[in-house]
């Protein structure tokens, strides 16, 4: 029943991710690739060896605020088997497209998922909060097909876009947190509440935590530094 379980859950990523690389070619013609980014990391999967005898290594999949936290906090990186493949303003189908070249084919112990928000700020499309979980879950589901334990952290809280005043995103990144965390309590995924501890009473980051904000400062990296060290300890027991 769990294999039967396993391949129904597999096939359906498949399809899913089939869908989005066909609505990703009818977006942008033939450049769909292009549009995905595979060349972002193509190199460094390229020279990353197999994991040494021993090695827990870790992948950050993401957007800016993990591309980020790697130029402006190195140290929380340094001597750790952690491997860090986020693209600033990229959108959840972007990050599923890549999802094997980018994680599976490193062959992680822990995946840690941190997407979402540009989905709202509708960096690539509409934003359809169903199509943004569908992506989340799939990516979950893949991860945890080729035995990699998955950590879903929340969406950072967001006010305003300073490129898409309009969107008034506050309530969305509640909504969707809040399916987030609800997918992983049924399906036994490890939900990191980043959100409860950068958050100011406007539904935005705190400004000593974002100066833009959208973006994490030093200070707003050093807060969620020891929340994630924790959640990867607890995947990996």
């Amino acid at each position: 029943m769990k294999l039967l379980i396993m391949k129904t859950t597999t096939l359906l990523s498949l399809l899913l991710i089939s869908t989005t690389c066909l609505l990703a070619q009818e977006k942008v013609g033939q450049n769909w690739t292009e549009w995905t980014n595979f060349s972002r990391y193509a190199e460094q999967n390229k020279i990353t060896p197999a994991p040494a005898k021993g090695e827990r290594r870790v992948v950050f999949l993401g957007n800016s605020i993990f591309e980020g936290w790697l130029n402006l906090r190195p140290e929380f990186f340094e001597n750790k088997p952690y491997h860090d493949r986020g693209i600033s303003g990229q959108t959840t189908p972007q990050m599923l497209l890549r999802f094997y070249e980018d994680v599976v084919a490193l062959n992680p112990e822990v995946l840690v998922l941190k997407a979402g928000i540009n989905d709202i700020a509708e960096n690539t499309g509409v934003y359809s909060q169903k199509n943004t979980l569908n992506n989340l879950m799939a990516i979950a589901q893949l991860a945890r097909a080729n035995k990699i334990k998955v950590i879903i952290c929340s969406v950072l809280p967001v006010s305003e876009f300073p490129w898409r005043k309009e969107l008034n995103p506050g309530d969305k990144v509640i909504s969707l947190n809040n399916e987030l965390k609800k997918f992983a309590a049924v399906n036994k995924f490890y939900y990191l509440d980043l959100y409860s501890f950068v958050v100011d009473d406007n539904k935005g980051m705190k400004s000593e935590y974002a100066s833009d904000g959208v973006h994490p400062t030093v200070a707003g990296y050093k807060v969620m530094e020891p929340l994630l060290e924790e959640a990867i300890g607890r995947v990996r027991q």
